[in-house]
Protein backbone atom coordinates (compact mmCIF):
# COMPACT_ATOMS: atom_id res chain seq x y z
CA UNK A 1 0.00 0.00 0.00
CA UNK A 2 1.38 3.22 -0.86
CA UNK A 3 2.15 6.02 2.27
CA UNK A 4 3.07 9.43 1.76
CA UNK A 5 4.38 11.17 4.41
CA UNK A 6 4.93 15.35 4.38
CA UNK A 7 7.09 17.41 6.45
CA UNK A 8 9.11 20.73 6.69
CA UNK A 9 6.12 22.82 7.01
CA UNK A 10 6.26 25.94 9.67
CA UNK A 11 6.03 29.67 10.18
CA UNK A 12 7.94 31.90 7.68
CA UNK A 13 8.21 35.83 7.22
CA UNK A 14 6.87 36.51 3.60
CA UNK A 15 9.62 36.91 1.07
CA UNK A 16 11.16 33.63 3.00
CA UNK A 17 11.92 30.22 1.86
CA UNK A 18 10.68 26.79 3.24
CA UNK A 19 11.66 23.28 1.53
CA UNK A 20 8.35 20.71 1.69
CA UNK A 21 9.50 17.23 2.10
CA UNK A 22 6.93 13.91 1.02
CA UNK A 23 8.64 10.81 1.65
CA UNK A 24 7.06 7.81 -0.26
CA UNK A 25 6.93 4.21 0.65
CA UNK A 26 4.76 0.95 -0.89
CA UNK A 27 5.42 1.58 -4.31
CA UNK A 28 8.34 1.70 -7.12
CA UNK A 29 6.93 5.09 -8.40
CA UNK A 30 8.54 5.27 -11.60
CA UNK A 31 5.79 4.99 -12.95
CA UNK A 32 3.81 7.02 -10.80
CA UNK A 33 2.62 11.07 -11.26
CA UNK A 34 3.60 13.18 -8.19
CA UNK A 35 1.73 15.95 -6.83
CA UNK A 36 1.62 18.66 -4.60
CA UNK A 37 -1.83 20.79 -3.29
CA UNK A 38 -2.76 22.79 -0.70
CA UNK A 39 -5.82 23.77 1.40
CA UNK A 40 -6.22 27.41 2.90
CA UNK A 41 -8.44 28.35 5.15
CA UNK A 42 -12.05 28.01 4.35
CA UNK A 43 -11.06 27.36 0.82
CA UNK A 44 -11.03 24.23 -1.74
CA UNK A 45 -7.72 22.43 -2.12
CA UNK A 46 -6.22 23.13 -4.98
CA UNK A 47 -3.71 22.12 -7.29
CA UNK A 48 0.14 23.78 -7.00
CA UNK A 49 2.40 21.51 -8.68
CA UNK A 50 2.68 18.20 -10.71
CA UNK A 51 5.72 15.80 -11.90
CA UNK A 52 5.76 12.74 -13.57
CA UNK A 53 8.45 11.15 -15.98
CA UNK A 54 7.40 12.98 -18.61
CA UNK A 55 6.43 16.72 -17.68
CA UNK A 56 5.94 19.16 -14.84
CA UNK A 57 3.40 21.68 -14.55
CA UNK A 58 2.87 24.20 -11.50
CA UNK A 59 -0.18 26.72 -10.99
CA UNK A 60 0.03 29.97 -12.65
CA UNK A 61 0.29 31.34 -8.59
CA UNK A 62 3.35 29.33 -7.62
CA UNK A 63 5.09 29.71 -11.48
CA UNK A 64 8.54 31.17 -10.75
CA UNK A 65 8.56 30.89 -7.36
CA UNK A 66 8.16 27.22 -6.42
CA UNK A 67 9.92 24.29 -7.70
CA UNK A 68 8.89 20.50 -7.58
CA UNK A 69 11.54 17.25 -7.73
CA UNK A 70 11.30 14.17 -7.01
CA UNK A 71 14.61 12.38 -5.95
CA UNK A 72 13.77 8.37 -7.02
CA UNK A 73 17.03 6.54 -5.36
CA UNK A 74 15.49 7.98 -1.71
CA UNK A 75 11.66 7.95 -3.32
CA UNK A 76 11.39 11.90 -2.03
CA UNK A 77 9.10 14.27 -3.63
CA UNK A 78 9.79 18.21 -2.55
CA UNK A 79 8.75 21.46 -2.78
CA UNK A 80 11.26 24.07 -3.25
CA UNK A 81 9.31 26.96 -2.44
CA UNK A 82 11.03 30.62 -2.42
CA UNK A 83 9.12 34.28 -2.11
CA UNK A 84 6.56 33.15 0.28
CA UNK A 85 3.28 35.62 0.40
CA UNK A 86 1.00 35.64 2.85
CA UNK A 87 -1.49 33.90 0.64
CA UNK A 88 0.24 30.70 0.19
CA UNK A 89 -0.80 30.00 3.79
CA UNK A 90 -2.30 26.49 3.46
CA UNK A 91 -2.03 22.91 4.59
CA UNK A 92 -0.08 21.61 2.05
CA UNK A 93 -0.75 17.73 0.61
CA UNK A 94 1.57 15.74 -1.29
CA UNK A 95 -0.59 12.83 -3.68
CA UNK A 96 0.38 10.58 -6.18
CA UNK A 97 -1.18 8.16 -8.43
CA UNK A 98 0.12 5.48 -10.93
CA UNK A 99 0.55 6.59 -14.95
CA UNK A 100 2.23 4.76 -16.84
CA UNK A 101 2.47 6.96 -19.40
CA UNK A 102 3.26 9.68 -17.49
CA UNK A 103 0.60 12.41 -17.48
CA UNK A 104 -0.01 15.28 -15.65
CA UNK A 105 -2.65 15.61 -13.25
CA UNK A 106 -4.24 18.72 -11.69
CA UNK A 107 -7.58 17.63 -10.21
CA UNK A 108 -7.84 16.22 -6.95
CA UNK A 109 -9.87 13.05 -7.98
CA UNK A 110 -7.17 11.93 -10.06
CA UNK A 111 -5.12 10.98 -7.20
CA UNK A 112 -5.32 7.97 -5.49
CA UNK A 113 -2.95 8.44 -2.52
CA UNK A 114 -2.47 11.47 -0.05
CA UNK A 115 -0.29 11.66 2.74
CA UNK A 116 -1.62 13.78 5.85
CA UNK A 117 -1.07 17.42 5.48
CA UNK A 118 1.96 19.86 6.54
CA UNK A 119 0.83 23.41 7.74
CA UNK A 120 2.91 26.65 6.12
CA UNK A 121 2.35 29.86 7.22
CA UNK A 122 3.43 32.99 5.89
CA UNK A 123 3.20 35.96 8.06
CA UNK A 124 3.40 39.54 6.50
Amino acid sequence: QVQLVESGGGLVQAGGSLRLSCTASGGTFSSYTMGWFRQGPGKEREFVATSSWRSTVYADSVKGRFTISWENAKKMLYLQMNSLKPEDTAVYYCAATYSAIGNAYSYTDQYDYWGQGTQVTVSS
